[in-house]
């Protein structure tokens, strides 16, 4: 009986991390990083204890907990890089950077590196701007891309961008899309020629009021 206790307790240890990392992805996604530990072990039905154990700096769960996202934002960066069309490859990174950000507060708080010990993510962040500097000079040289552009830029349409935090829901990721969408209309260096592209719909962000009798 002794010698399986070992295997138990390595089997019960994976699934309170995995538990773990569950829960800090839901509640940091939701509260963003301000959240407490707390909370996070509170959601995952683990002790303080526990959870320290796996994880003795918050820090290092934010980065575990976000390795899906920053392994996403690095494929888009590194997408958007390789595309043969530099404005492709310019609203591509926007739209994929926007739709990381959207999903997620806590990983939208780590990128922008408004958590102050999430310097993992300072990398991630300083490859999206090296990205989007060789992109818009590459987009710029085609003339698509306005004279006008540079890089923060980016950071301020991000910074907007999170404002979308407060919408409900279920409308974050419509809204996402139709924010984009938007955003890179004002970058393009002219009026498309034609028919205009169709936006994306729009989100329902305010409930109507009652109806008086």
């Amino acid at each position: 009986m002794t010698r399986h206790l070992p295997q138990t307790v390595r089997s019960d240890a994976r699934d309170n991390r995995a538990r773990i990392l569950d829960a800090a992805r839901a509640v940091f996604g939701e509260e963003g990083l301000s959240a407490p530990m707390r909370e996070v072990a509170r959601h995952a039905g683990v002790g303080p204890a526990t959870l320290y154990r796996h994880f003795p700096a918050k820090q290092a769960l934010i980065a575990e907990a976000f390795a899906d996202q920053r392994r996403a934002c690095r494929a888009a960066v590194r997408d958007a890089l390789t595309d043969p069309d530099p404005w492709h490859g310019f609203r591509s990174l926007i739209e994929r950077i926007c739709e990381l950000h959207a999903h997620s507060r806590g990983f939208a708080d780590a990128f922008m590196t408004a958590f102050p010990e999430a310097m993992d993510f300072a990398a991630d962040q300083e490859q999206a701007r090296r990205a989007v500097g060789e992109l818009a000079r590459r987009a710029q040289e085609t003339g698509q891309l306005r004279p006008g552009f540079v890089v923060d830029d980016l950071i301020l349409m991000l910074m907007a961008h999170r404002g979308l935090q407060g919408a409900p829901r279920a409308a974050r990721a419509t809204a996402s899309r139709r924010f984009a969408a938007y955003v890179i209309e004002a970058f393009r260096a002219a009026p498309e020629t034609g028919a205009p592209t169709p936006l994306p719909p729009a989100p329902r962000l305010l409930t109507e009021p009652p109806s008086t009798p």
